[in-house]
C-alpha cells in the first residue's frame, strides 16, 4: 500500500472502512424536536466560546429516525442541542448525540465533530402518540411524547425548510499520539437539497432520568415551549471551521 493509496482511503480499517467519503443524502428522515426552557447557567457551562446563548434559555431534545442514509444505513439517534447564536447568527449547537450505528458515530465525529455515542434511541407511533425513548446501558433515560399530527403546517412547508437550512455547529475535538489537542475547532455545517414531506405541530411533554455517563437530565425541563415532527430529505456536505483554538 502506498502513500496515495493510503490518502485515498476515506476511513479506518483501510481494508474495510467504517464509512465512504460524504457527502450523505438522508431520505425521508423523521424527526420529533421538543423545545423547552432550562437553567441558563447550565446553558453557559455547555456552550463553548464564542457562541452565546441565544434569547429564552432556550434547549430542544430531539429524536431521528434514518431509514436510509447512504454510506450510513438505517439507524435512530437522540440528543440535545443548544439555541444559541454565532456573531449574531442564529444557530445550533449539539451538545450529546446517541444513536445505535457504528459509521455515523466514527464518521460524525471524525469529519464533523459530532459528539456522538452509543445508545438506543426509538421513535415510532403508539396508538395516537408519537413517542421517543432513549436506553443506556439497559436503562431508559429520556422519554418525549407528542400527539400525533394534530396542526398540520402544510402551509408553511418554505418556513420549516429555511430553518432546516440554518447554521448548525459542533465542537470538534481529537487528540494527538501523545495525548495532547491536535484538533480544537467549532465546525460549522448548513444542511442541503432539503425537500419537506411533511411537518407538524402539537403539544408534547419530555422526561428525562438522571445517568453519569448520558447526561441528557443535566439540562432540566422547566417548560415545553413547542414540539415539532418533521420527515425531510437532505444532503450532508463536509463543514467548515468557524474558529480554531489552537490558533489563537
Amino acid at each position: 500500500m502506498n502513500r496515495d493509496e493510503i490518502l485515498k482511503a476515506p476511513s479506518m480499517p483501510v481494508f474495510s472502512p467504517s464509512y465512504p467519503h460524504p457527502p450523505n443524502r438522508f431520505i425521508k428522515r423523521e424527526y420529533l424536536i421538543i423545545t423547552y426552557e432550562t437553567d441558563p447557567e447550565v446553558i453557559r457551562a455547555a456552550l463553548p466560546e464564542p457562541l452565546e446563548p441565544a434569547p429564552g434559555n432556550l434547549v430542544f431534545y430531539e429524536w431521528m429516525k434514518m431509514p436510509d442514509s447512504s454510506g450510513f444505513g438505517d439507524y435512530e439517534e437522540s440528543g440535545t442541542g443548544i439555541r444559541a447564536l454565532y456573531k449574531d447568527e442564529p444557530c445550533n449547537f449539539s451538545v450529546q448525540m446517541y444513536l445505535d450505528d457504528e459509521p455515523p458515530i466514527t464518521g460524525g465525529r471524525e469529519i464533523w465533530g459530532f459528539p456522538k455515542k452509543y445508545g438506543v434511541p426509538r421513535l415510532k407511533v403508539m396508538k395516537d402518540t408519537l413517542t421517543g425513548t432513549l436506553h443506556y446501558d439497559g436503562e431508559r433515560v429520556a422519554m418525549g411524547t407528542m400527539t400525533y399530527k394534530h396542526r398540520s403546517l402544510e402551509n408553511q412547508l418554505d418556513k420549516v425548510r429555511d430553518g432546516i437550512a440554518g447554521l448548525n455547529v459542533n465542537l470538534k475535538l481529537l487528540p494527538d499520539v501523545d495525548g495532547s489537542p491536535k484538533i480544537a475547532q467549532l465546525v460549522g455545517y448548513n444542511l442541503t437539497d432539503i425537500t419537506v414531506h411533511g411537518a407538524w405541530e402539537g403539544e408534547a411533554r419530555l422526561h428525562l432520568i438522571p445517568h453519569v455517563n448520558c447526561r441528557v437530565a443535566d439540562f432540566p425541563v422547566r417548560r415545553v415551549v413547542s414540539a415539532r415532527h418533521q420527515v425531510v430529505d437532505f444532503t450532508l456536505p463536509f463543514g467548515r471551521v468557524l474558529h480554531d483554538y489552537l490558533a489563537t
